[in-house]
């Protein structure tokens, strides 16, 4: 069953700062979610969100393509 994105944002947070998170796409398919206040983009691997904050990318990195 596929991930429904608008039902994660309701139940998920910024493991780090306890924020709001911002889904990001990719060809249709949702990539990461984003935390703006920490700067950080937790990727979705396999449509499960990888929400550990060892495994964040910095955003900026996340914006050039570098993904983890």
């Amino acid at each position: 069953m596929p991930m429904n994105t608008d039902e994660l944002l309701q139940i998920l947070a910024c493991p780090r700062c306890l924020g709001s998170l911002e889904a990001l796409t990719r060809d249709g398919q949702t990539a990461g979610f984003a935390c703006q206040a920490c700067g950080v983009v937790y990727p979705v691997r396999d449509e499960i969100p990888i929400m550990l904050v060892e495994e964040a990318v910095p955003r900026a990195e996340w914006d050039k393509g570098e993904r983890g």
